[in-house]
């Protein structure tokens, strides 16, 4: 049984003609100004079906502006599946993505280059020697494979985390392009049964990554049936580029007809405008264009609709994900891909800045509610980053856990029946006639079924906030656990058939 994730009444802040105001500005845009493109076999896989292709002057680079007729984007959009897969090594972790469901899961991302941990020191008071207290103190180390791996195991125990999307680049001294992208996939893969998505580094890595996920998934076929690993494909380059290396991974992952997102990051103010219907009209089309190349390459590719809108801050330029209109451009997109019938892979519980505490946890709750309400298929970046998407926290995403349970429990819909009615006006008329008016005798059902929260495990005592040292310990108790590794014999034949892997991660 695939994972349930939480079924949403969405909060829609766009009526739908204005939604339809967005379609048609994302076909406007299509057409004039265009779409340029660096890739030639883009190009003429655009022109073969229809596009104008117009052959651009850049120096060295060959590129083509390409005018994109309304009718390959409704065709695109009518052979894109509306349900998508993801697999998963245990399938009771698959996620079925129905783009007409507004049933939410959540993920990681984003491959930061840091990796935030949380030490313990005991500090004195200046003022009464006597009084000492535990705080935290943080030091910043870069990505890895074991804390990849780490990274992978905690995402195997946390509840609330759906989908292990790479949390680190890895830097290790013998890491380089030609093995990345074989030694972050294993080490994901062999972390835990939930699925796995990343970014292809090298497009002559793609074989390999695909044959050690055959050989785990128990063959090519039951890779087909149940894909274990998908791809994000940045192929767009705001505003209104497709770059070509990019672009041809896109290309190739679609003839395989493996998973994969077509993402667009737009960042409002600098290459997007900045008003919500401006930026979301063009990451429309960009995510458009994306969609349309993978069915004119192969028809019927399981897709998803990858919109990760920003805003410029107005002080240095960098994304700005605690303000209010990252949620709205992110609230906006989700609607407009339901208006397409497509799985939404959107965006939230980001934080600006470096480290937790009392500014990390408003701006990622006020993501984490917002866009869950929503109500997109699959939210990424839900899970420990700080300082933008630069730093990967094991403690922050062990607190996103429990958070995002919290927000959960919060959007699901009650259950209110002829029943449950009749049994609380009993309730009522039963309290009513004793002395003592309480409902106490009547509490413990409820929290046994489960429908009532259990307390915040972080809770600190008397006059003194525990909450990063009370997660850090739950935090090292579960990389305690026994990893959930792929059986040795598998391991091996990975190893046999696979070029470089690091003999250092063999179990």
């Amino acid at each position: 049984m695939a994972r349930q994730g939480v079924v949403v009444e969405p909060y829609q802040r766009l009526k739908l003609e204005q939604v339809e105001q967005i379609h048609r500005a994302s076909l406007a845009i299509l057409t004039d100004p265009g779409v340029v493109c660096f890739n030639r076999n883009a190009a003429e896989s655009f022109g073969d079906h229809g596009a104008e292709v117009i052959s651009i002057d850049q120096g060295a680079a060959a590129c083509w502006l390409l005018k994109i007729p309304e009718k390959i984007i409704t065709d695109a959009v009518q052979s894109a599946p509306k349900v998508v897969k993801l697999g998963a090594r245990d399938e009771n972790n698959c996620l079925i993505l129905d783009g007409r469901e507004p049933r939410v899961r959540f993920a990681s991302g984003s491959e930061a280059n840091n990796w935030l941990d949380v030490d313990v020191e005991t500090f004195v008071s200046k003022r009464d020697p006597g009084i000492e207290v535990d705080f935290p103190v943080f030091r910043v180390e870069k990505g890895t494979v074991d804390r990849l791996a780490r990274a992978a195991r905690l995402c195997e125990c946390l509840d609330s985390w759906d989908s292990f999307l790479r949390t680190l680049n890895i830097q290790d001294d013998d890491i380089t392009d030609d093995n990345k992208d074989v030694n972050k996939f294993f080490a994901s893969l062999n972390n835990t049964t939930k699925h796995v998505m990343s970014g292809l580094t090298e497009l002559s890595q793609l074989s390999n990554v695909v044959r050690m996920s055959e050989i785990i998934a128990g063959g090519e076929d039951k890779l087909r049936e149940n894909p274990i690993i998908s791809f994000i494909t940045c192929m767009v380059k705001s505003p209104l580029q497709l770059i070509n290396d990019t672009t041809q991974k896109a290309i190739e992952i679609a003839k395989r007809g493996i998973p994969l997102v077509i993402s667009s990051a737009p960042q409002g103010g600098s290459t997007a405008p900045i008003r919500e219907e401006g930026i979301v009209a063009q990451i429309n089309a960009e995510i458009l264009a994306g969609i349309a190349l993978t069915q004119l390459v192969n028809k019927g590719t399981p897709v998803l609709y990858g919109s990760v809108p920003g805003r410029a801050g107005m002080v240095d330029l960098y994304d700005s994900y605690g303000v209010p209109e990252f949620n709205q451009y992110n609230i906006d997109c989700v609607q407009v891909a339901r208006y397409y019938g497509l799985p939404c892979y959107s965006t939230g519980g980001v934080s600006d800045v470096r480290v937790p505490g009392i500014q990390a946890s408003v701006e990622r709750l006020f993501s984490h509610i917002l866009v869950t309400l929503a109500g997109p298929q699959y939210i990424h970046y839900a899970f420990g980053l700080l300082e933008r998407t630069n730093t990967f926290c094991p403690v922050q995403a062990v607190l996103d856990d429990t958070h995002i349970g919290m927000v959960k429990r919060f959007v699901r819909q009650p259950t209110v029946t002829a029943n449950r009615i009749s049994e609380s006006l009993e309730q009522i008329r039963r309290v009513m006639g004793t002395s003592h008016k309480l409902y106490v005798r009547f509490v413990r059902s409820a929290l046994h079924s489960g429908e009532i929260a259990p307390p915040y495990p972080f809770e600190g005592k008397d006059m003194v906030d525990e909450t990063l040292l009370r997660a850090r310990d739950r935090m090292e108790k579960i990389l305690s656990l026994p990893p959930p590794h792929i059986a040795k014999e598998v391991v091996d034949k990975v190893f046999q058939e696979v070029p470089g892997l690091l003999t250092r991660l063999r179990n």
